[in-house]
C-alpha cells in the first residue's frame, strides 16, 4: 500500500506514462503516413496494444486478496450515489475532461486548418505539448505529496495543487492570437496544467473513501470524464460547422477547469475520510 504522503507522487508517475505514448505518437504517425497508407496507423496501434497485453499477462503479479471472512461488506451503488463528494468529483471530471478531450482530439486539426501545418510539421511540433503534460503529471503529484510531507493537511495539499493547476488553464484563450511559436508554448502550458489536475483529481477518491469503494468511485469519475469529452467534441464540431471560429471554442474550454475547481470547493468543503466527519 502506498503511504498517504506519496499517493499523488505515485499517481503522477503512472499518469506520466500516457504522456510517453503521446509524445511518440505524432512523429511516429507522421512517419507512417509519409511511407504507407493511413490503415497502417491502426495496425501499428493495435500491434503495440497486443504486445503490451502480452507483457502484462506474464509480468503482473496481483496483490494477495483479503479472505472472505475479513473482507468488508460491499457498499450498494444507491448509497454511494448519495455522497455529494462523488457528484462533485464526477462533475469536475466531466468539465475538465471536456477540455482535455478537445485538446487531444483537435490539436492536429487545428494545426492543419488554422496554422496550415503539413504532416511533417505536425509530426515535428505536436509532441511538445504532450511532453509538457508528462511533466505536469510528475510535478503536480510531487508538489501535493511534498506539502503533505511538510505537515500540511490533505485538504490544503490537494486543493492548493488543484487550484494552481486550474489557474494556468485560461491562458489557452490567447492561443489563436499568438504567433505559432507562442501558440505551442500556450498549448504546452494547458497540457501541463490539465495533466497536473488529472493526476490530483484521481487521487482525491483515495483520500475520501475506504479502499473497498475507491474503485467504484474512480469508475464513476472516469465515466463523467468520458461523457464530458464526448459532448465537448460534438459541441466543438457543431460550433465550427455553424461558422464559429476556434476562438469561440478555446474561450469555452479555457473556463472549464476554473469552474470545476469551484465545484470541488463547494461539493467537498474538506478533503478527508467521509466516515471520520462529524
Amino acid at each position: 500500500m502506498v503511504p498517504v504522503a506519496e499517493r499523488s507522487t505515485a499517481m503522477g508517475i503512472v499518469n506520466a506514462g500516457t504522456a510517453v505514448g503521446a509524445v511518440i505518437a505524432p512523429p511516429a504517425i507522421a512517419l507512417i503516413l509519409l511511407h504507407a497508407s493511413w490503415r497502417w496507423v491502426f495496425v501499428a496501434c493495435g500491434g503495440a496494444g497486443l504486445l503490451w497485453a502480452a507483457w502484462w499477462s506474464v509480468s503482473y503479479a496481483p496483490a494477495a486478496e483479503a479472505s472472505p471472512t475479513t473482507a468488508a461488506p460491499r457498499m450498494p451503488w444507491a448509497r454511494l450515489l448519495t455522497y455529494r463528494e462523488v457528484w462533485g468529483l464526477v462533475a469536475a471530471k466531466f468539465l475538465t475532461d471536456a477540455a482535455w478531450f478537445f485538446y487531444i482530439s483537435w490539436l492536429p486539426k487545428y494545426l492543419y486548418d488554422a496554422r496550415h501545418f503539413d504532416v511533417k510539421q505536425v509530426g515535428a511540433y505536436a509532441w511538445v505539448p504532450y511532453a509538457a503534460s508528462g511533466v505536469g503529471c510528475l510535478l503536480g503529484g510531487w508538489f501535493s505529496s511534498a506539502l503533505v510531507r511538510r505537515g500540511r493537511s490533505i485538504d490544503v495539499s490537494r486543493k492548493l495543487a488543484l487550484g494552481l493547476s486550474a489557474a494556468v488553464m485560461p491562458a489557452i484563450v490567447f492561443v489563436t492570437r499568438a504567433p505559432i511559436e507562442w501558440a505551442i508554448v500556450i498549448f504546452s502550458l494547458a497540457f501541463f496544467g490539465q495533466q497536473s489536475w488529472s493526476t490530483l483529481v484521481m487521487i482525491v477518491p483515495t483520500d475520501l473513501f475506504e479502499p473497498r469503494v475507491v474503485a467504484s468511485v474512480a469508475g464513476l469519475v472516469g465515466f463523467g470524464g468520458a461523457m464530458g469529452g464526448l459532448l465537448m467534441n460534438l459541441l466543438a464540431g457543431r460550433l465550427l460547422d455553424a461558422g464559429f471560429t476556434y476562438d469561440a471554442v478555446f474561450d469555452i474550454v479555457g473556463t472549464l477547469h476554473v469552474i470545476a475547481f469551484v465545484v470541488i470547493l463547494i461539493a467537498i468543503p474538506r478533503i478527508c475520510a467521509v466516515d471520520r466527519r462529524s
